[in-house]
């Protein structure tokens, strides 16, 4: 169980600096995207697509050790693994903050994703109005001058 309890804490210490980089990554696109910094966004993304992929081969291995450890491969079987008291103190807080650090990415990454919604919300504001409204019509005619979109219709009696 030591060698379990070895792989688990340098998976866990690896798994923490990884997710509190991510963290940091979400405080930028929080920022760049208050600040609608496209450019910087599409960099972020890159990045945190990376962290992701890394972050998910990190808990794939660390589920491969509980199940090789005859425990169950989840969070809970980790959950267990951390509350024995045969485990290291370390480690068992490196798990804790762990958490702690998904619970806040998860949390900004809702934050995030509420002001990519404003963001697209403003955008097809934007391009109803060009489009000439909710009518879908054309703000130019096909000469080039200005196609006027009054409320008035013409009536034929007959």
């Amino acid at each position: 169980m030591q060698s379990l309890g070895n792989t688990l804490a340098q998976t866990l210490a690896e798994e923490v600096r990884a997710a509190g980089a991510l963290l940091d990554l979400l405080r930028m696109e929080q920022a760049h995207l208050v600040d609608a910094n496209i450019d910087e966004l599409i960099k972020i993304t890159e990045e945190k697509t990376k962290i992701v992929a890394r972050m998910g081969e990190l808990s794939l291995g660390r589920h491969r050790a509980l199940a090789g450890a005859g425990l169950e491969a989840s969070e809970e079987g980790m959950q267990k693994w951390a509350s024995s008291p045969s485990t290291e103190t370390a480690a068992a807080q490196s798990w804790s903050a762990l958490l702690q650090l998904a619970r806040e990415a998860k949390e900004l990454n809702r934050t995030n994703g509420m002001l990519i919604g404003r963001h697209l919300s403003r955008n097809q504001a934007a391009l109803n109005i060009l489009q000439g409204g909710s009518e879908g019509g054309n703000m130019y005619g096909p000469n080039g001058q200005s196609a006027s979109h009054s409320g008035s219709r013409r009536l034929v009696i007959g």
